[in-house]
């Protein structure tokens, strides 16, 4: 990896750890990101985590543009040294594949789709290898996820997904975006599954909905009182298919404010991890079982 820092106008510097995304990368940035809010460099104002970068917002005005790019280059030795380690949560969210709301969705936007004649999930299963969508559908589910990226859209998860780099999904998303996606669509698009958290315009391949919420600025969700965004960076996801009885009871408990969603504390360890992706999988299954 060979770190990038950019510019961008008087206020800003982006910092890019490679050019493709890596657990990697990812851990580079956060710990980059760690030592730069740790050394409490004054003038700085906010950092932003984003996959496998970050940016720093500072006051120009307090620290000149090039004493704070000199600041950032030298914090990285930290971030090389750093422990590849993290404190984290794996999340079991529901989702409930080939759903008639995104299949309405899909149906609407064939025309900006590369294959018209195919359903998002036929598609991406057909580019990927799979002979069937339900083949595709338990690939998608079946090993974790790891949050990357919280934003874009307010609470939306960037999920990576946690096996060996020639095993992970792949599917562009469409030629060109639609003008509407159902709210909790359960996406993909890149090397990056997703949730949108709230009704709009999108590009992502559509394979599902969950009945789950994750961003809530109301605050009436009983599992987002304390914060209105569920995911962190650094949370990991496990896919769970449910049918739509089960959608149907999710949302309502949802509305009656009792469904809590299934989370256990974990620590991921990227070296670890490495060594032994299915073996780190299966003990953070165990985890999230309860084991």
């Amino acid at each position: 990896m060979k770190t990038r820092y950019t510019f961008g106008g008087d206020e800003h510097i982006f910092v890019e750890m490679d050019d493709e995304m890596s657990l990697e990368a990812f851990f580079k940035a956060i710990a980059m990101a760690r030592a730069v809010e740790a050394a409490k460099i004054d003038g700085v104002t906010e950092i932003l985590p984003a996959n496998a970068s970050f940016e720093v917002r500072f006051n120009p005005d307090i620290i000149h543009p090039d004493t704070m790019m000199a600041r950032l280059k030298d914090l990285e030795s930290a971030a090389n040294n750093a422990e590849r380690r993290m404190q984290t949560r794996i999340i079991e969210i529901p989702v409930y594949y080939q759903d008639p709301w995104t299949h309405e969705t899909v149906m609407r936007f064939r025309e900006r789709h590369q294959d018209p004649n195919a359903t998002d999930l036929e598609y991406a299963a057909r580019i990927n290898g799979y002979d069937s969508v339900e083949a595709f559908i338990e690939a998608h589910h079946s090993s974790p996820w790891f949050v990357s990226m919280v934003g874009f859209v307010a609470g939306l998860p960037f999920l990576y997904q946690l096996v060996e780099r020639e095993k992970q999904i792949e599917v562009p998303k469409y030629l060109r975006p639609r003008t509407d996606t159902p709210k909790l669509t359960v996406g993909y698009g890149g090397c990056f599954s997703c949730i949108y958290s709230v009704r709009g315009a999108g590009g992502y391949q559509m394979f599902g909905i969950t009945p789950m919420p994750i961003y809530d600025p109301e605050q009436k969700v009983s599992y987002l009182k304390d914060f209105m965004v569920f995911f962190r960076p650094g949370d990991i996801v496990k896919w769970k298919p449910i049918d739509r009885a089960t959608h149907d009871r999710i949302a309502a408990e949802v509305e009656a404010g009792t469904y809590r969603p299934r989370i256990a504390e974990v620590t991921f360890d990227l070296d670890a991890f490495n060594a032994d992706m299915a073996g780190t999988n299966a003990k953070l299954m165990e985890a999230l079982n309860g084991n």
